[in-house]
């Protein structure tokens, strides 16, 4: 049995108790989630099976029909720019170049003479940041000059600039073509390591959850339960350099030692109710 009170002291994030449901459709059922400070976890499952659900409560998108949401001590409020979020599609203005999406964050809600006096330590902060996203060169470009991967690359650099906490990302590499995706997960994994951050990472795609993950979490509705809705079914500490080396080789052969349990219960097409 579950202490929830020391689960939620213990944490960096918890998620205790979640329940929601869309139009009286289960969709998360009594859902339990830790996550320590620094962990890289990737979250799997079916279509439908909530994934992307859990992730807009823990932003404050949404309010869970009940349970609760706790990150560092305290319960969750709206959204905020201690939880950083990146989605599949850019959050980047057209008409605005690169360096102005990356720091218009620090412009919003400023008046036009408080923004002349930050404007400089704002862009010189922007500069650094797209240094280390490797962008640099591509300051003064608009949004459809770019590439796939060079939107994504901004659009994280935009999201490291409001320092947040917690980094949650929702299939963010899904759209672009393998070679794109390959080297942005590479870069993803040094920015975890540079910024010593929490990444929470929605993923369908098992090969680069278990790539990109220090932890595996794979939701999915609980046969032997009468609730509906989604729950924790697996829930792996994939860190060990052991595992990871052996990750290297199962890439190139398409991850044929994956645990038939966890290829199962995130593949499933069964379980694809579309939400």
């Amino acid at each position: 049995m579950i202490d929830r009170e020391d689960l939620a002291r213990s944490a960096f994030l918890s998620c205790i108790g979640i329940c929601h449901s869309y139009q009286g459709k289960d969709v998360l059922s009594n859902l339990d989630l830790t996550i320590r400070e620094g962990e890289f976890v990737t979250l799997v499952g079916p279509s439908g099976c909530g994934k992307s659900t859990l992730l807009r409560l823990i932003i404050g998108q949404e309010r869970a029909g009940s349970g609760e949401i706790i990150l560092s001590g305290e319960p969750i409020g709206p959204p905020d720019p201690k939880r950083g979020v990146v989605f599949q599609n850019y959050s980047l203005f057209p008409h605005l170049t690169v360096l102005e999406n990356v720091i218009l964050s620090k412009k919003l809600g400023l008046s036009r003479w408080a923004w002349r006096n930050l404007r400089r330590e704002a862009e010189e902060e922007g500069r650094d940041m797209l240094q280390m996203v490797k962008m640099i060169d591509h300051a003064k470009k608009y949004p459809h000059q770019l590439s796939g991967g060079q939107r994504q690359r901004v659009a994280i650099a935009q999201t490291l600039l409001q320092k947040p906490t917690i980094l949650c990302m929702d299939e963010p590499f899904s759209a672009l073509d393998p070679k794109t995706r390959e080297s942005l997960q590479l870069f993803l994994k040094e920015i975890w390591k540079d910024f010593k951050m929490t990444i929470l990472f929605v993923t369908h795609d098992l090969e680069e959850a278990l790539i990109l993950g220090t932890r595996l979490v794979s939701l999915g509705a609980n046969q032997s339960s009468s609730a509906n809705g989604s729950k924790v079914l697996i829930d792996r500490d994939i860190s060990d350099p052991c595992i990871q080396a052996t990750l290297d080789a199962e890439r190139r052969n398409k991850l044929r030692g994956i645990p038939e349990e966890i290829r199962r219960i995130a593949t499933d097409p069964s379980m694809d109710d579309g939400v």
